[in-house]
């Protein structure tokens, strides 16, 4: 399927939209005159991944082919993102266990033993064995896990280093044994242009001294958008740290582009078009639409968690930092840039029930909140879809549930910060630190699955710009509870949203539908 992405106004005879709604849909009719952005479609993959992946390690950007990098009695470490990447999570085999067998293949043949394999977690909580034999095989797992295959630890004090500091005082700190190793191979999934390049290593194997240079509410209000690296404060940051670590250390990238298949046929109806509907894509809606409106939430959540992608590699590139990253951001832009002519007062978006902090998990309030104003309001390149003073609508239950392995310290950051204030600066300056070095999560984010302790603050922190730029924030359908204490507005209906959204923009607002997802960015004229 090749059709690009394009817009069309809904009048009287245009279907109901479906909007992704958490762990189920809401589906309704939209205003005479609505704008719909729909997402490119999905680009052919590369016939054999096998054949690119060997050409890219052969013909690298400014550097050695790999097996000229390697050598025996060396320290070889390959670092991977961890599964917070892509969404939903691939079928097997996930283009990370292909590339890490290749670079096996090659180091195997030049002698190298000394081999260890990371997971680059950052402050993301800990992945199990059951996740890393899904991303990267059987065969990989038995062999590494879990003396020389496991996931990095940002409160091992003891094994990290200081490289250096950046010209505004920026600490570059990261994992000892990438510091020390003779060569690190960074294995990366770019599913949007906010990540690879330097923010793989300076979010994935750097402590909190690091990453809160980078992630915090000054820098991310500055960043438009998180899709647009050149103009984010936050890529400037991670480049001027990533500049510092490649004069110290040798790194390998190899970054892999997918197209945008996100669902088996059975779901496929989430991704496609309404009026592309066939009877069998409508049965299809029909079937899940009202299984999960009948079914406990927990069992609808469990029904959508098991949801494996049919992405497809689409493009793979290694060598140096920067050329490679620069090659991996026009593949990712090919699948994902459409242009649109000019800004909305309104903006409508689903919120889906999957985002980067809770695969196996549950979406709590606070990721609710970071995916809309985060994720989904940073969806362009240039200037944002909605103007500023404009009001988005997002439609999510928010109930207020949490996951309390993977997120206990967003618990008590939702019933101690939150009652107080929601301004971010204040927040930051009142409860990060304490949060951050709290000896409890500490254990916790070692020993269990939970996410660092200060990870819901750099969840807030998404939000800067969205809540300097908007007028106001509607949630369709959010528990009045959850909504209240985020300082978000809520309504029953996206009909009801609309008119609320008058009072912030005045009568007859020109109203933008961004049909997601697929995920996808506006380049806006």
């Amino acid at each position: 399927m090749s059709r690009p992405g394009f817009t069309t106004i809904l009048d009287k005879s245009s279907p109901p939209m479906m909007f992704n709604a958490g762990d189920g849909f809401h589906y309704e009719k939209l205003p005479e005159g609505t704008r719909v952005v729909y997402p490119p479609g999905s680009l052919t993959p590369l016939a054999d991944p096998g054949v690119a992946i060997e050409r890219a390690l052969l013909e690298p950007f400014a550097m050695e082919p790999l097996h000229e990098l390697l050598r025996p009695g060396m320290k070889l470490t390959i670092a991977f993102d961890d599964l917070s990447i892509p969404l939903p999570p691939m079928q097997a085999p996930d283009n990370r266990q292909l590339i890490v067998e290749k670079v096996l293949e090659k180091a195997y043949a030049k002698g190298v033993e000394d081999i260890h394999l990371i997971a680059a977690l950052g402050l993301h909580r800990r992945m199990t064995r059951a996740e890393i034999h899904h991303m990267l095989g059987k065969s990989i797992v038995n062999r590494f896990y879990p003396e020389r295959l496991y996931n990095y630890d940002a409160e091992d004090e003891e094994n990290h280093v200081t490289i250096g500091e950046t010209e505004r005082g920026e600490e570059v700190r990261v994992s000892r044994r990438v510091a020390e190793s003779d060569l690190l191979v960074y294995i990366n999934v770019n599913y949007i242009p906010m990540d690879g390049g330097h923010k793989s290593v300076h979010t994935g194997l750097s402590p909190y001294s690091s990453i809160r240079h980078h992630h915090n509410p000054e820098t991310l209000e500055h960043t438009r958008s998180l899709m647009d690296p050149p103009n984010s404060a936050m890529h400037g940051s991670i480049d001027r740290m990533g500049r510092i670590f490649d004069e110290n250390v040798k790194v390998f990238h190899i970054e892999t582009t997918l197209n945008n298949a996100s669902y088996p046929h059975v779901f496929d109806f989430m991704a496609k078009p309404e009026h592309e509907w066939n009877p069998v894509t409508r049965a299809n809606f029909l079937a899940n639409h009202g299984a999960t409106r009948s079914m406990p939430r927990r069992a609808a959540r469990k029904v959508f968690q098991s949801i494996k992608a049919p992405h497809k590699m689409t493009s793979v590139q290694a060598g140096a930092t920067d050329p490679v990253h620069a090659e991996t951001l026009k593949h990712t832009y090919r699948q994902q840039l459409v242009p649109v002519e000019g800004q909305s007062d309104v903006v409508l978006l689903g919120v889906p029930y999957l985002g980067p902090y809770n695969v196996n998990s549950v979406m709590n309030p606070l990721l609710v909140m970071n995916m809309l104003l985060g994720y989904l309001f940073n969806l362009y390149r240039g200037k944002p879809l909605v103007r500023r003073g404009g009001v988005l609508i997002g439609t999510h239950p928010m109930p207020e549930e949490f996951h309390e392995i993977h997120h206990p310290s967003y618990i008590d950051l939702w019933n101690e910060v939150l009652p107080e204030t929601t301004d971010l600066y204040e927040i930051a300056g009142r409860y990060e630190e304490r949060y951050a070095y709290d000896p409890w999560y500490r254990t916790l984010y070692r020993n269990s699955y939970a996410y660092h302790g200060v990870h819901p603050f750099t969840v807030l922190y998404w939000a800067a710009h969205a809540m300097e730029h908007l007028g106001d924030v509607i949630v369709v359908g959010g528990d009045p509870k959850t909504t209240k204490r985020l300082g978000f507005k809520r309504s029953d209906t996206v009909a009801e949203a609309l008119e609320m959204a008058q009072d912030t923009v005045g009568p007859s607002p020109s109203t933008t539908y961004m049909h997601i997802p697929p995920l996808f960015i506006c380049e806006v004229s």
